[in-house]
């Protein structure tokens, strides 16, 4: 007699602006595009450091080490047991990476749509700049011809 239970399909869950991620592919997923944030370093309760910095990169290897100076972030997800999003009382979110008694506290001091954004405008600066640089060139090209002597 064979007893076969049910399968049961539980729905991934679904997270809007407060609640805990185990998942280290969706804490990356949230901390990757954060840019420039507003850190705090607590142990037990007590403020270790705090600072502002950009998030350079956000990876889960449990060789390597967070690092946080010079105001750059380098943050190892193996380095926390999970992630408290939250919302302040002016509804801003904020993260707080959590490990036992420590925990890092991230604030983002601009939105993912701003920093695309300055992206962008950076890009097509570039692109701008060097569409005056290669015209100019072309044009000192044309005045150095050789041909255009008569």
């Amino acid at each position: 007699m064979s007893h076969h239970l049910p399968e049961s399909k539980i729905p991934a869950p679904c997270i809007i602006n407060t609640g805990v991620v185990v998942n280290k592919l969706d804490m990356r997923r949230l901390l990757t595009d954060l840019g420039r944030v507003r850190y705090f370093y607590t142990q037990d309760g007590e403020c270790k450091s705090d600072g502002e910095g950009n998030v350079m990169e956000v990876f889960a290897n449990p060789q390597r080490s967070t690092l946080v100076a010079n105001h750059a972030l380098y943050l190892n997800l193996c380095s926390f047991d999970y992630l408290e999003l939250k919302q302040s009382p002016q509804k801003e979110t904020y993260f707080d990476l959590v490990q036992e008694g420590s925990r890092l506290r991230l604030i983002p001091l601009s939105t993912p749509m701003q920093e695309r954004d300055e992206r962008c405008l950076n890009v097509s600066a570039i692109e701008a700049m060097m569409e005056q640089v290669l015209s100019a060139r072309w044009d000192a090209e044309i005045d150095d011809d050789p041909s255009d002597l008569f």
